[in-house]
């Protein structure tokens, strides 16, 4: 993951309690989970667009540009 080992991912997980309070991580997972969540619909929605855009061309037979 990232040549991230446990030892590291231990370190950051300190920083950012000591950056944040352990009060604000669940938020800050929240929000990391939201961001994660709308990037994979705007990935999917734009492949599945440039998807039906060639179909479509290859239906009527557009040259692909």
């Amino acid at each position: 993951m990232f040549g991230l080992g446990v030892t590291e991912l231990v370190i950051i997980m300190i920083i950012v309690v000591v950056l944040f309070g352990a009060s604000k991580l669940p938020q800050i997972g929240k929000g990391i989970g939201e961001a994660i969540t709308n990037f994979k619909k705007a990935t999917s929605e734009f492949t599945g667009s440039d998807e039906t855009r060639k179909v479509a061309s290859e239906n009527t037979g557009e040259k692909k540009v």
